[in-house]
């Protein structure tokens, strides 16, 4: 993909008009550097990786049963990533997320009941075979929703213990004769009275989803064996869900110390055996101070929600703290940015609901997103500015492809009706527009990608004279990159930044603009030891994203 700046699509909108013709008839989208601090060592694929989180079920549908498909998505992947570096049509992500695609009991697949099939409504292993070889020929890794904590009622696992007390699965959960009384972190009933016997069995969540027993260590030999199933097929990874609830002790139910010492564990097999497969945590509402405990030998990695909270939090406000606050205290509690931050995703009310349709706030979110430290995820739809409001079917509706009839997504009725605003709010009507949110993400994953200051460069916070605008640095041994970030709705011809003593060496540079149009004094240091104001020297406008490459 060449580089896109949202403010000179020209030469994309002169040859739009012979897309559009195509698309139509096609239902398938498709100098030398300053002196830098040491930076975080790096060395795996997801260092600079940009993840796309995809729900099959409502990505696209290939057979006409309003229901996605692996088929489906896999004729959707040159949307996300074509392969090819000279095109630009491509959202440009270098990594899926793929929600779970076992063979479940509900709709979303987060009750397995075989963890070695595709869900029938998906396809089938060798669809998802053709799938992982055309995501990996585009250079896509594929990581898969990996649900460990519970399985369905329906398992065969849980059927025979539930049924059989000599069973050898009855140890693979968790009963009681009696029900010991205690509720859930949120207040939930998690004792749950057995349908064939005098007794309780255990499941956090609800009735429908018993919880595995990781005391028992057959139960940790079946999840190793799961996991080398899909690994040796060449799966670049797990996202591993609601990983905090593993082991309890008692009525404490999540983050016991049983919990830590089995990721350590985990940890451990995978980097003997696949060192290059990715873990990332999903542990809900957890803050730096709360994440401390899983780093740094547990997973790779864990979600950061407070992170991702203020980066809707700060346009919606036009107040930038909030995001420096976050940051620098999870960057001082977990060096090395281990974390992936997000704007939302499949269990919370999609980004554009909770901005309340504001493209303009939506973009300073997604140039927050691609920017400051950790492994970018974008949830599907969220780059067209997709709404979407609890229940949870209705966050996770079909992905609205262009205009009228199915939308591009199926030839028939959806799983679940489109949103309301699809007609409008669609890839086709995006495509064209340079001004679009669709294009401002397509120019900012580039850009993520072309850098990799931005990917797993040191995070260095700049303070400025105005509340409403957020500046850092990204650097790596190689590039300095400057993002400065105009929460506020009010231009700012004043705005003035202070460099921290140390931050760059002595001497004369120029700021070189790389996204928005700035065109800044050169920049110079007379001392490093000390700080440094500079007076950038041009209007910031409000509510807009600058990115500079600062070079000697």
């Amino acid at each position: 993909m060449s580089q896109i700046a949202p403010t000179g699509l020209g030469r994309f909108v002169a040859v739009f008009i012979f897309l559009a013709v195509i698309f139509v008839g096609i239902p398938d989208v498709n100098a030398q550097q300053p002196e830098v601090s040491p930076v975080t060592d790096t060395g795996h694929w997801w260092d600079d990786a940009v993840c796309y989180e995809v729900f099959v079920r409502s990505f696209a549908d290939s057979n006409g049963d309003g229901i996605g498909d692996l088929n489906g998505l896999t004729s959707r992947l040159d949307y996300l990533n074509d392969g090819n570096p000279a095109t630009s049509r491509d959202l440009g992500v270098t990594c899926i997320w793929l929600m779970p695609i076992f063979t479940a009991t509900s709709y979303h697949g987060y009750d397995v009941e075989d963890y070695y099939d595709i869900e029938s409504d998906y396809g089938t292993s060798a669809d998802f075979t053709i799938f992982l070889s055309a995501a990996h020929e585009r250079g896509i890794r594929v990581v898969l929703d990996l649900v460990l904590n519970h399985t369905s009622v329906k398992n065969p696992w849980f059927q025979s213990a539930l049924s059989d007390p000599a069973s050898p699965y009855r140890d693979w959960y968790i009963f009681s004769e009696d029900d010991p009384g205690y509720p859930g972190p949120w207040g939930e009933d998690v004792w749950h009275e057995s349908s064939v016997a005098d007794e309780f069995y255990y499941g956090i969540f609800w009735e429908g989803m018993p919880d595995l027993n990781y005391r028992n260590p057959e139960v940790t030999a079946e999840a190793e064996k799961i996991s080398r199933f899909w690994l040796d097929q060449g799966v670049d990874g797990f996202r591993l869900d609601a990983i905090k609830h593993l082991i309890e002790d008692g009525s404490t139910q999540e983050n016991t110390d049983a919990t830590h010492e089995w990721l350590r564990g985990y940890r451990q097999f995978l980097d003997r055996e696949y060192p290059e497969a990715l873990t990332i945590g999903e542990i809900f509402n957890a803050g730096a101070t709360s994440l401390e405990p899983y780093f740094p030998d547990q997973l790779h990695t864990y979600f950061q929600f407070d992170i991702a909270s203020q980066m809707l939090i700060a346009p919606q406000q036009g107040v930038a703290s909030g995001i420096t606050y976050v940051v620098n205290e999870a960057h001082e509690k977990q060096p090395g940015q281990p974390w992936g931050i997000f704007l939302t995703n499949h269990d919370q009310n999609r980004t554009m609901t909770l901005l309340e349709g504001n493209v303009a706030e939506a973009k300073l979110a997604a140039a927050a997103l691609l920017t400051l430290p950790g492994i970018p995820f974008i949830y599907y739809g969220e780059e067209i500015g997709m709404t979407g409001s609890k229940p949870d079917e209705r966050i996770r509706t079909p992905m609205q492809w262009w205009v009228g009839g199915g939308h591009g997504f199926s030839s028939v009725t959806p799983w679940q009706p489109f949103q309301s605003d699809a007609d409008f709010v669609n890839v086709f009507s995006q495509e064209g527009d340079p001004d679009s949110l669709l294009n401002y993400y397509r120019a900012l994953v580039q850009l993520h990608s072309d850098h990799p200051a931005l990917g797993h460069g040191e995070f260095l916070e700049i303070d400025t004279n105005a509340s409403s605008v957020l500046a850092f640095i990204r650097a790596t041994d190689e590039e300095t990159i400057l993002v400065i970030i105009n929460f506020g709705g009010e231009s700012r011809s004043d705005l003035k930044l202070t460099f921290p003593s140390g931050s760059l060496m002595a001497g004369e540079y120029r700021l070189v603009s790389l996204f928005g149009e700035g065109n800044a004094v050169p920049l110079t240091l007379t001392d490093a030891t000390t700080e440094t104001d500079f007076e950038p020297g041009f209007t910031f406008e409000g509510q807009t994203a600058y990115i500079f490459s600062i070079e000697r």
